[in-house]
């Protein structure tokens, strides 16, 4: 169709001179020509599902389709890393770009995130983006005193359908879908009844190996396919309304799998979470990347997908240029490590304390740093019992038969790892030797080159970040008020 000088200046000009009167940069890299749009960004996440478990990554019992399609019709990757292992704050990095640490009380489990933090949600709805939310965004914390007077990630919608009712014509979305699978608790018993085989369960190298475990294993998978499921119908609606090719589809979760020396941990299990990206449009397809990817990188990479300018504010880089690549494997050499960090999880420790971990992850390495090692890391025990014993594990099958059997030899080295012993101030793990994180390297002299290497850079981000731990302790988020549910303490 022909179109008249008018016509084209509208098309091609107009958008742009709206987005700097907002202030807002436009990337003619990503889009800006006649017959291209701004995508739609789709982000769905899981709450509590951890890396390996989608058929993706070879896992032989977890079935999810629908993410081995996004990751089949884009980018799988290997090395993707929450900021922290807690929801609210993984959450307020992935919204905001910006390492926990930056977020005040938001690094906190059932907190708060002040509305001076800016979350990428809000930017784009400026740029003109209809946004909109589905069940479990940023939380759990609360609004009051923040000076928002709506979630962060934006207005709630009953689905995705009902959302895209209010979407006109032409007017690009983003839109979160988040599930509150597969967080516990479980339907016991669920996995095995709806066919899995329990032999066929990899149990991870630091959880014992025993019925109870592999069945606790399949209930959690059975939610893990539950998720994927309702994706698969969000998914559908992109293909039936013809916006499936222009979106941009991010897939992850927000933390590990909710079992012991997992979620809440900054342990690999604690962070390593599955990540899959397709824009049918513009991504090439069918890759596997090993970059390292920091879920606080989600923010800076739509935005710029969006031709927009990732605040200066925000510690994330985004990964537009490895998603951009025709490669595989390694593309961008600078993504060879990430930053992990934990603050207070559940008040389960005297005063409120916190357990505060910062944390550097390479190919290899993966150096722990407990700043509080005279704490009890998961919590305290029942003889020095604040009202909840290990409160910062979730209760579960598993934990409950480690607890029960934590003097068998056979279960209480991982009883000891998980939170049953206190912990050194520094843990150095060899993750292709040693992928459970069971045997701490930190002070043998064989590896001491590289624990003084790790040390630096990760003091070295520490400061550039402006993290209050690097210039020493503070009870900053001891002090910072704990919105959720109070254990009650034991009556003597």
């Amino acid at each position: 169709m022909n179109r008249s000088p008018s016509m084209r200046f509208f098309r091609r000009v107009l958008p742009g001179i709206l987005l700097v009167s907002l202030g807002l940069r436009v990337s003619s890299q990503i889009w800006g020509g006649e017959t291209e749009e701004r995508p739609n960004i789709l982000f769905a996440i899981a709450d509590d599902w951890g890396w390996p478990h989608a058929g993706a990554y070879g896992d032989p019992v977890v079935q999810t389709p629908t993410f081995d399609r996004i990751a089949r019709e884009g980018v799988l990757f290997t090395r993707a890393h929450v900021i922290a292992p807690t929801c609210t704050a993984s959450r307020g990095g992935i919204l905001t770009g910006q390492a926990a640490h930056r977020l005040e009380e938001g690094a906190n489990l059932h907190s708060r995130l002040p509305a001076k933090f800016r979350c990428y949600p809000d930017i784009l709805e400026e740029a003109g983006y209809a946004i909109g939310i589905m069940r479990k965004a940023w939380g759990p914390g609360v609004l009051e005193g923040t000076g928002r007077q709506r979630n962060p990630a934006g207005p709630q919608f009953r689905n995705f359908e009902e959302f895209l009712k209010t979407v006109p014509d032409g007017r690009p979305f983003c839109f979160w879908f988040g599930s509150t699978d597969p967080h516990r608790p479980y339907e016991k018993g669920s996995g095995v009844a709806s066919g899995m085989d329990l032999n066929k369960i990899r149990v991870p190298p630091f959880l014992p190996d025993t019925p109870v475990v592999r069945s606790d294993i399949a209930d959690y998978y059975f939610e893990v396919q539950r998720f994927d499921r309702e994706l698969g119908e969000v998914i559908k609606l992109l293909e039936a309304t013809g916006r499936l090719d222009n979106t941009l589809i991010i897939v992850t979760g927000d933390n590990g799998m909710p079992f012991p020396k997992a979620k809440a941990t900054c342990y690999d299990a604690g962070t390593h979470v599955p990540l899959a990206v397709c824009w049918k449009a513009k991504v090439p397809g069918g890759r596997v990347v090993d970059d390292f990817i920091s879920l606080t990188d989600v923010a800076p990479t739509i935005l710029e997908a969006a031709g927009l300018k990732p605040l200066p504010e925000m510690t994330g880089k985004s990964f537009l240029n490895v998603l951009l690549s025709h490669k595989s494997g390694r593309v961008d050499p600078s993504r060879d490590h990430v930053f992990t960090e934990r603050e207070r999880h559940t008040c389960t420790r005297p005063n409120n304390a916190s357990y505060p971990i910062r944390s550097i992850v390479t190919e290899r390495w993966h150096l722990i740093w407990n700043l509080r090692p005279h704490l009890w890391p998961a919590g305290n025990p029942p003889e020095e019992s604040v009202g909840r014993d290990y409160g910062d594990i979730d209760g579960s099958p598993t934990w409950t038969e480690m607890l029960q059997r934590q003097n068998d030899p056979a279960i209480r080295p991982f009883f000891l790892a998980a939170g049953g012993a206190k912990r050194p101030e520094f843990e150095l793990f060899d993750l292709l030797a040693d992928p459970g994180e069971m045997n701490n390297l930190a002070g043998k002299p064989e590896v001491a080159a590289i624990e003084k290497e790790l040390k630096e850079k990760l003091q070295a981000w520490m400061r550039d970040t402006g993290d209050p731990r690097a210039s020493g302790d503070t009870d900053f988020w001891d002090r910072a008020p704990y919105y959720g549910d109070r254990p009650k303490p034991k009556t003597p």
